[in-house]
């Protein structure tokens, strides 16, 4: 690692590539985390940026802009009867109807609008006609789960639309942020992502994340568009002295992973508790010689890992911190620590919420609704930070 003399921070001026206007990068390392054995396929990426001016601090995410699958596109446009080489209107000028659908629009998720198309030109759609109805918003929910536009298609063949007509039932292909997992100070011309590549089969089909799939099979060759995105809610304390406790089981390590780096970099002095999780120690370690390498230069103060399936009963992050409760304690109360959080907001988050309330409470010798009132005074002091998804 460089120190805070050898490398200074990059002071380019902001970045011109936007939402609008993303630059190409190139991925030039695509590798796999999990092992063989794991459930999931966990991929590590590098981007190189080179030449594009970048400055964004550790935090922040990189919004990715994807291509659609190519096979899927050409099953739409032949379940559609049309040729691919029709005029379409995207992105303000005039495509092709398979251009315009492999990089323009969403081409997955059904929308209402086609939904509601599908019902008015196939009477066998009486099901998805009641389904419709705002009264049945949750079993319209169920239904669609693990449906894709290419399921209506097929199963309504005497539908059809016009390439014209067939984009307007879609929405824009949206960019996916990820949280950056490197430095600029340790790779000051790259971004470091970890990703989980989705796929799952439903109905006889095999479905892929229209983001994850490109990066994982799809990006080798082809420039990947990028832009950053800032989260100023999400940011290192100010004070390099001040200690840090870091919860990201799964990929919500990336972060925590660039602050280690920013902070070995910068020569902070800061202590730093990290608390990462995932399924088994042996195939779903992210990371392990990058955290073995900060603990042996002393940059990791402390590390705690759960391992929710190598034992008989679930261990999760937030299990790990009831275990150290009255050092977490200590390091928030009379130390000053900023407490951070990354990853699952539907589950993990509120869990890892939950045990900071309780241990708020019994360490701190307080009635819940005086310990609620110390939480939530941490964040708005700005001590307790979450990106949650």
């Amino acid at each position: 690692m460089l120190t805070e003399s050898a490398s200074p921070k990059p002071t380019a001026p902001a970045s011109r590539y936007t939402r609008s206007n993303p630059f190409p990068g190139k991925l030039v390392v695509n590798r796999r985390l999990s092992g063989p054995e794991s459930k999931k396929d966990t991929r590590h990426f590098e981007i190189d940026l080179g030449g594009w001016g970048l400055s964004f601090e550790v935090g922040d995410s990189v919004a990715v802009y994807p291509s659609n699958d190519p096979d899927l596109v050409e099953e739409i446009i032949r379940a559609l009867g049309v040729k691919g080489d029709e005029p379409v209107s995207a992105a303000k000028t005039q495509k092709s109807f398979r251009e315009a659908l492999l990089r323009d629009y969403s081409i997955t998720h059904p929308t209402p609008k086609f939904l509601k198309a599908i019902t008015q030109r196939a009477n066998s759609a009486l099901l998805l006609k009641d389904l419709l109805e705002p009264e049945r918003k949750e079993d319209l929910d169920r239904y669609l789960w693990g449906m894709e536009v290419i399921d209506f298609l097929n199963e309504h063949p005497s539908v059809r639309f016009t390439p014209g007509e067939f984009v307007g039932l879609l929405t824009k292909l949206q960019p996916r942020l990820y949280s950056v997992a490197s430095s600029l100070r340790v790779y000051p011309e790259q971004v470091h992502l970890i990703v989980d590549v989705i796929r799952y089969e439903s109905h006889g089909r095999v479905r892929k994340g229209v983001a994850s799939s490109f990066l994982a099979e799809r990006a080798d060759n082809v420039p990947v568009p990028v832009y950053p995105s800032s989260a100023k809610h999400f940011h290192l304390p100010e004070d390099p002295n001040t200690p840090i406790i870091m919860v990201g089981p799964g990929t919500g390590i990336a972060p925590f992973r660039a602050y280690l780096q920013e902070r070995q970099a910068r020569g902070a002095k800061g202590k730093n508790w990290l608390f990462f999780g995932s399924q088994r120690e042996k195939c779903d370690y992210a990371y392990k010689a990058d955290f073995d390498r900060f603990k042996r230069d002393g940059i990791l103060t402390r590390f705690d890992c759960a391992w929710s399936r190598d034992q008989a009963h679930k261990v999760y992050v937030q299990h790990r911190m009831l275990e150290n409760a009255p050092e977490i304690w200590k390091w928030i109360d009379s130390e000053g620590a900023q407490f951070f959080v990354c990853g699952d907001a539907r589950r993990m988050a509120k869990d890892v919420d939950a045990a900071l309330r309780k241990i708020v409470q019994e360490q701190g010798g307080k009635r819940v609704d005086e310990a609620n009132e110390y939480v939530e005074r941490l964040k708005s002091d700005k001590r307790y930070k979450r990106d949650v998804y």
